[in-house]
């Protein structure tokens, strides 16, 4: 990743981190003098939000280690694992305390107090969010185009740059509930509105930890590199004089700015060992400069005819 971009990633996490602490605080102390359980949930909703922007940065710190004998392609999927992580938690604390609180809060319906400190809070809150929102927008169109959004996000190898965009946009329409809700609640006087209110703040929240959850699995997994970087090798080793046919092209990301790449190509017979040797050299000099990401290259001489083809995969 070029130091402008992780610098824009790493800019739009912190303002999210921010922005989070300062709304969980304002949306507890609203929940305890007024009662509301729909602020309540907001309030877990935020420090979910929180401590999932930290996660992200511990990825990112950890997955910049350089390789080892242990890792020797680097350390860079670590951040997918806490991207995944953060997609958990999301689910498994973000919804799950958000339907929980709203359930109990219809059982046992609690009237709310001085609603307009929650009308307030909210109004602070979804300038916040608004702001870090836009943030995470400007970034992630900057970093992507001339692509659809959802073909971006889908194609996207930095779980950084949509999993805050992904978060603020779920922070807002879960604000927007929660204002429907404690109006509601007051409007026709019966709290159980505001602990509904509360489960549709979960199932929002378990939506968005489900599409976060499977992009990031296929980042974990091991997903290969646009097909534009893979036409542009194939067609550099096709190019070589030397090389009759280009067999397959493999790629995998081991981190967002990096890709391992395996390449079968055919060889002319009359080429002998030390030539060969001297061409993948002059091969792998021109792929790198090429594409910057291409940190591991493999070159394997191949007769076309005992290549091996893998067959096409499910699309992701």
């Amino acid at each position: 990743m070029s130091a402008s971009k992780q610098g824009g990633t790493n800019f739009v996490v912190i303002a999210a981190l921010f922005a989070n602490l300062g709304i969980a605080l304002a949306k507890f102390v609203a929940a305890a003098i007024t009662g509301s359980s729909a602020m309540l949930t907001e309030g877990f909703h935020s420090v979910v939000d929180s401590f999932n922007q930290l996660l992200l940065l511990y990825g990112q710190h950890r997955g910049r280690r350089p390789p080892d004998e242990a890792h020797p392609f680097g350390y860079g999927r670590e951040l997918y694992f806490w991207s995944f992580v953060v997609a958990i938690l999301i689910f498994g604390v973000g919804a799950g305390v958000s339907i929980y609180e709203g359930w109990v809060h219809i059982l046992e319906p609690e009237p709310l107090h001085d609603p307009l400190v929650n009308y307030i809070v909210l109004g602070v809150s979804f300038a916040l969010e608004g702001g870090s929102w836009f943030i995470a927008v400007r970034e992630f169109a900057a970093a992507n185009r001339g692509k659809g959004w959802w073909a971006a996000i889908r194609k996207s190898k930095d779980p950084a740059e949509f999993i805050v965009l992904f978060e603020d946009s779920a922070a807002i329409a879960g604000l927007i509930v929660a204002g429907i809700g404690v109006w509601a609640s007051q409007m026709w006087g019966d709290p159980r509105i505001d602990g509904a209110a509360s489960i549709v703040i979960g199932v929002i929240l378990g939506i968005v930890a489900a599409l976060l959850a499977r992009e990031a699995k296929g980042l974990l997994i091991g997903e290969g590199a646009d097909p534009a970087v893979v036409a542009k090798v194939r067609a550099i080793v096709a190019a070589r004089p030397e090389i009759t046919a280009v067999n397959h092209v493999r790629t995998i990301h081991t981190a967002p700015d990096s890709i391992f790449v395996a390449i079968s190509a055919d060889f002319r017979d009359q080429i002998t060992m030390g030539e060969a040797e001297t061409l993948i050299e002059t091969i792998e000099t021109e792929l790198k400069a090429a594409e910057p990401m291409l940190s591991s290259i493999y070159i394997r001489p191949e007769k076309r005819e005992n290549a091996t083809t893998l067959p096409a995969g499910p699309p992701r």
